[in-house]
């Protein structure tokens, strides 16, 4: 399937989706959330998903001066913006069923910067950093930004990034947790390449369940996840990957999964 904001690739199982307007730093219109949003029901098989950009960046934020977006028409136009393209977008991420991966080549910024931080594994190069801009230009952070850094680097850290809108460079994110690792840039999409075919050839139905008790642990209980935990091992351990999992560990060999 074509699209006009992104190209969307899977081979051996791993989707790729590449933020594709280079020109204009792959700033986030609404018509790109909107081709994100499609293209994650057109996984088919892929078992692992890897998000990046096309050119020297990874998203420079919401695209305010894309036709027809809405995002310079005031509150409502953003309140709108949001809720019809962009949270949607957001959910979906965090609701895959495969882990996902984001090689963040350049800035990421905005709804960017969000978009960046959803994935399972962040992975930078050294050239990308992270920020928050929405204080420079009078806004708030969007995006699920304010739920995330919060949890990701504590009140501190992501009052510093949102009150004052600084740059956060790829080794200093990794420093502070806010991301998977920083590696040089020329092996961004090697290391991103190579986590996602382990991550592809895992237990993907056991992988799936783990990202959303994960997700759910962040808001619930002690008792409520260990409801969760037994709910969960219930669905994976009727999956042929966990059959074929206690088989190899009887027969001593090497687990083969097929993502069933």
């Amino acid at each position: 399937m074509q699209f006009e904001n992104i190209k969307l690739d899977i081979t051996d199982q791993v989707a790729t989706i590449k933020l594709n307007k280079p020109e204009r730093l792959n700033a986030c219109s609404l018509g790109m959330a909107d081709d994100i949003f499609i293209a994650l029901d057109k996984l088919d098989d892929a078992r692992a998903l890897v998000i990046t950009g096309e050119g020297r960046a990874f998203c420079a934020g919401a695209d305010l001066q894309a036709k027809n977006d809405s995002a310079l028409s005031g509150g409502q136009g953003s309140y709108a913006a949001l809720n019809q393209h962009y949270n949607p977008l957001m959910l979906k991420l965090a609701k895959l069923n495969i882990p996902t991966i984001t090689a963040v080549n350049g800035p990421a910024a905005g709804v960017g910067c969000s978009i960046a931080l959803a994935s399972d594994f962040a992975i930078a190069g050294k050239s990308a950093y992270f920020l928050q801009a929405f204080v420079n230009i009078g806004l708030v952070p969007d995006g699920g930004a304010s739920w995330m850094l919060t949890r990701l680097v504590g009140k501190a850290r992501a009052t510093e990034m949102m009150l004052l809108g600084e740059k956060i460079p790829g080794e200093k994110a990794a420093d502070w947790g806010l991301i998977y690792k920083c590696v040089e840039d020329a092996a961004l999409m090697d290391e991103a390449a190579m986590l996602a075919k382990r991550l592809a050839s895992g237990p993907t139905v056991a992988l799936g369940v783990m990202r959303q008790n994960l997700a759910a642990a962040l808001e619930s209980d002690y008792a409520s996840a260990l409801v969760r935990e037994a709910e969960g091992q219930r669905i994976a351990g009727d999956s042929k990957d966990a059959r074929e999992g206690a088989l190899s560990f009887l027969q001593k060999r090497k687990s083969e999964f097929k993502g069933e």
